[in-house]
C-alpha cells in the first residue's frame, strides 16, 4: 500500500444488550477481514480487549498489564496495524497504531472471571458455536503485524454478516474539520481523531448500514425457509412478525398489532424457571415503570373520589367497584391472574378476594382509600 493512503475502519460489533464487543477476523500472519468468511474454520475471530474489559472492576490504566497476562497464555495478542488504517470510534496512538485482541477462549476466560452471571450466560449462548469452530486452534502469538485487509465491507453483527458478491465496495469517507479524507485519497490528519463525522453524516451512514443489514437478514431468512422445516405454529409466528415489520416500515403499526406479536413470542416456547427468567425480569421492570409513571393521574382520580365521598367515607362501594373506578385495568388484570382469579373463577371467590387486591393496589400506588388500608398503613409505619 502506498504511504499516503488512508483506510478508515469501522469494526463489526456483537451487541449483547449492555455489553457490546467489536471484533475482526484474522486470516493469516499479515491479513484480516471485517466481514465473515464463508470458510469459518480458516479464520480466527478476535475480540477487542478494550470492549471485553469495559464495565468491569479493572481500571483502564491496568488494562495493559492484564492484557499481557492473558497474552502469556496465548489467549490475547497485540495487533500492530499498518499506518494507513484508522479506527472509527477508537482513540489509537498513531505512533504504534496497535490494539489488543482476544481469542474466543480468552473472551470466555474474561467473561467467567469478571462478568455477571447474566452476562456470562449471554456470552456462552452467543459464542459457543464460535468456540466449537476454534476448539482445535493454536494459541495466539503475542503480537501480529497486519497490513492487508481482504474486504472493505462494513459490518456490525457476528452472525448476520454476508459478503456481497454483487455490489462492489464503495470508498469510505470521513471528515476532518472542513476537509474530507477519502479511503482512496490522502490523509491530512495527525492522529485518529480525524474521523469526526457531522451528526447528519453519521445518521445517514448508520441508516445505510442498517438497511444493508435488513436486506442481508431477509435474504438469509429466504434461504432458511427453503431448507429448514418449521412447525405450523412456528411459521405462523414468523408470518405475524414479518407482517408487523411491514407495518412498522409503513408507519401504521398499532397497539393491537404489537400485542399479538409480543404474545406470540412469549408463547413461542417455555422460557424457563420463574426465579431466573431474564425475560420475566425485563417485562416486570417495564410494567413497573409504566405503572409508576401513571401515579400522578391515579392520585388525581383518588383525590376527586374522596372529595365526592367525604360525607360517606364509611359507606364506600364494593372493593371490585372501587378498583375498577380508580385504578388502571392493566393493574387489576395482572393481580387477578397472579392471584389465580381469572375469568373462570367463581364470582364468590372473586368477591371474597377482591378486598385483598384493592389493598395491594392502594399500597402499591401510595393512595389509601379504605379504612382498612389506613389502619394497616399506620400500624406498619409505627413498627
Amino acid at each position: 500500500m502506498a504511504g499516503n493512503l488512508t483506510i478508515p475502519l469501522t469494526l463489526p460489533q456483537w451487541d449483547g444488550g449492555s455489553r457490546k464487543i467489536r471484533f475482526i477476523h484474522l486470516v493469516d500472519q499479515t491479513s484480516f477481514r471485517l466481514t465473515d468468511c464463508p470458510n469459518k474454520s480458516s479464520v480466527v475471530p478476535l475480540f477487542l480487549g478494550a470492549d471485553l474489559f469495559s464495565n468491569t472492576d479493572i481500571r483502564t490504566e491496568n488494562h495493559p498489564r492484564h492484557h499481557a497476562k492473558f497474552a502469556k497464555k496465548g489467549l490475547a495478542t497485540k495487533i500492530h496495524f499498518s499506518s494507513e488504517f484508522r479506527f472509527h470510534g477508537l482513540k489509537v496512538p498513531t505512533v504504534s497504531n496497535s490494539l489488543w485482541f482476544y481469542s474466543v477462549e480468552g473472551l470466555f476466560r474474561v467473561a467467567f472471571e469478571m462478568y455477571s452471571k447474566q452476562e456470562q450466560l449471554a456470552v456462552l449462548e452467543n459464542f459457543q458455536d464460535v468456540w466449537k469452530s476454534q476448539i482445535n486452534g493454536s494459541p495466539l502469538k503475542t503480537s501480529y503485524s497486519l497490513s492487508v485487509q481482504l474486504d472493505f465491507a462494513i459490518s456490525s453483527n457476528l452472525h448476520d454478516i454476508e459478503a456481497s458478491n454483487e455490489t462492489p465496495s464503495q470508498p469510505l469517507h470521513c471528515h476532518a474539520g472542513r476537509e474530507s479524507v477519502d479511503a482512496y485519497g490522502s490523509d491530512r490528519s495527525a492522529d485518529h481523531e480525524y474521523c469526526s463525522f457531522s451528526k447528519q453524516s453519521l445518521h445517514s451512514d448508520h441508516n445505510q448500514l442498517v438497511v444493508s443489514k435488513v436486506r442481508q437478514k431477509l435474504h438469509s431468512l429466504d434461504d432458511k425457509l427453503s431448507s429448514v422445516t418449521l412447525s405450523y405454529s412456528g411459521l405462523e409466528t414468523v408470518l405475524l412478525l414479518l407482517e408487523n415489520v411491514d407495518r412498522c416500515i409503513n408507519g401504521n403499526l398499532e397497539e393491537k398489532d404489537v400485542t399479538e406479536a409480543v404474545l406470540a413470542l412469549l408463547k413461542a416456547k417455555d422460557w424457563g424457571c420463574v426465579y431466573s427468567s431474564n425475560l420475566l425480569s425485563c417485562v416486570g421492570r417495564w410494567l413497573g415503570q409504566q405503572f409508576h409513571a401513571a401515579n400522578s393521574s391515579i392520585s388525581q382520580k383518588v383525590e376527586g373520589f374522596k372529595v365526592h365521598h367525604i360525607e360517606r367515607i364509611s359507606d364506600l362501594p364494593p372493593a371490585e367497584e372501587l378498583a375498577t373506578e380508580l385504578f388502571p385495568e392493566a393493574m387489576q388484570t395482572l393481580l387477578l391472574h397472579w392471584m389465580g382469579l381469572s375469568e373462570e373463577s367463581t364470582l364468590e371467590k372473586r368477591h371474597s378476594e377482591f378486598p385483598i387486591l384493592l389493598l395491594i393496589l392502594e399500597f402499591a400506588n401510595h393512595n389509601l382509600i379504605t379504612g382498612v388500608a389506613h389502619v394497616l398503613y399506620s400500624s406498619l409505619i409505627c413498627k
